[in-house]
């Protein structure tokens, strides 16, 4: 029962802030859940034996996201706001020198360089993306976005329970099944190909479909990679922020990979 009203109040909160909220409360709605997010992920990489210089990185996993939005509503601030491409590089710049100034030999230098930068890729960008989305296309792309991952979600775990037999990445997630992960590809693709049919109109059918088979597997390789996250770090969730259903990166992981694609897709293709 925690697990479904929590899941319900989820739901309500990600529907009310995409569909209604203006410009500036979206985007800080979505930079403290990038906060949040990156004290989970930091938390994971000190139990995985890797120290996060957690002000630099995230600083710069929040001006990586930042990178990506237009924000003309901002005004003056926008100007204050670095582009994408200086964002990243004095990210590298600035968080590598800092491990070469912390590094106290041994054989962890490359991971702790690493674990540094990584935020700003796996966070930054696909929140920023999310961001950009919503800014460009509207609420009901973004909306669509999410929508098409939850019914993968919802899928995956309900035909995994009923039909579940052969395991999709047992040294990951001995749950998963490739069962499960059939229905998630069928459920997700319709989704977006229906739900396509209002929110993302001038998308041809057929490019809708394939786009909805590509969001379902970013997403599964988004969760599985979440999950081999945790596994490595010896740990089941990465909080216990949101009663049933773990932290913040537990309920974004599989938006964290798809969320890039489905960005370049509406922009570029």
């Amino acid at each position: 029962m925690t697990r479904v009203l929590s899941g319900a109040a989820l739901l309500a909160f990600a529907i009310a802030v995409v569909w209604f909220a203006p410009p500036i409360l979206f985007l800080a709605v979505a930079e403290l859940l990038l906060v949040g997010a990156f004290v989970e992920l930091a938390q994971l990489a000190a139990a995985s034996g890797l120290g996060v210089p957690r002000v630099a990185a995230g600083t710069a996993a929040a001006l990586t996201s930042l990178g990506l939005t237009s924000a003309p509503w901002l005004g003056d601030i926008a100007r204050a706001i670095p582009a994408l491409d200086a964002a990243i590089m004095t990210a590298f710049v600035a968080l590598a020198s800092l491990t070469l100034m912390q590094w106290r030999g041994g054989p962890d230098a490359l991971g702790l360089a690493a674990a540094s930068v990584f935020p700003s890729l796996y966070l930054g960008l696909p929140i920023g993306a999310m961001v950009s989305i919503r800014e460009s296309r509207g609420g009901a792309a973004l909306f669509l976005l999410m929508l098409t991952i939850v019914a993968s979600d919802i899928a995956q775990y309900y035909a995994g329970r009923a039909a579940g037999r052969r395991r999709l990445a047992p040294a990951i997630s001995p749950k998963k099944t490739i069962e499960g992960a059939a229905g998630g590809f069928v459920f997700g693709a319709l989704t977006m190909t229906v739900a396509g049919g209002w929110w993302l109109p001038n998308v041809a059918v057929p490019f809708r479909a394939l786009l909805g088979v590509a969001v379902v597997a970013l997403g599964i390789a988004g969760d599985l990679f979440e999950s081999m996250l945790k596994r490595s770090a010896g740990v089941k969730d990465s909080s216990s922020l949101i009663p049933g259903h773990g932290g913040i990166l537990d309920r974004i992981d599989a938006l964290l990979f798809a969320a890039p694609v489905y960005y370049i897709v509406l922009k570029y293709v």
